[in-house]
């Protein structure tokens, strides 16, 4: 069984607000928060680093929970550590396309977008509506990274705004992705 400790919680940019699945799951579950020390302006560089050095606290093999900019994270992270052995598996919620036209300026230091396999079991979930990224480019980033994706119809970018609560549907798949 995994300890809650080690279940790291990836924030997007502009982190997690109190009411989105991310947070409530710390609350109620003891996952860790991989707190960024800046959330408004994130430097891709500066999240390796960080996320580098919390897996590397870990006492055991970690889980990653990844939402929007956190699974360009995971995906970044992967390409450049030599620990991905520390990871068991990453949960990939709503990625955000950093290279849509919106997002490119404002995420410059986020591109080019790390394709290469994950090292480590991975479950995508993507929205058929989320406009962060559309439906088809998801299922890119699943193949490309070599994850399982998981189509969770229409459901925004999978945050608080898409009214899932505490999101036992990502609950479910979490604890399946773990137990695989």
């Amino acid at each position: 069984m995994t300890h809650p400790a080690n279940i790291l919680i990836l924030p997007g940019w502009q982190g997690s607000g109190p009411q989105h699945w991310q947070s409530l799951w710390q609350a109620r579950l003891g996952y860790q928060r991989v707190d960024q020390h800046d959330w408004m302006q994130p430097l891709r560089g500066d999240w390796i680093a960080h996320l580098e050095d919390v897996v590397l606290s870990t006492s055991a093999p970690a889980v990653l929970v990844a939402h929007s900019l956190g699974c360009m994270l995971v995906a970044a992270w992967a390409s450049h550590s030599r620990n991905t052995h520390r990871v068991k598996a990453a949960l990939l919620v709503a990625p955000g396309d950093v290279a849509q036209d919106a997002l490119r300026p404002v995420l410059a230091s986020w591109s080019p977008i790390p394709l290469q396999t994950l090292p480590f079991k991975s479950t995508l979930v993507a929205s058929q509506d989320d406009p962060y990224c559309s439906f088809a480019r998801a299922q890119g980033f699943a193949a490309a990274w070599g994850a399982t994706l998981v189509d969770a119809g229409a459901a925004g970018h999978i945050n608080a705004d898409s009214g899932l609560g505490d999101w036992p549907q990502g609950q479910a798949l979490l604890k399946q992705l773990i137990h695989s």
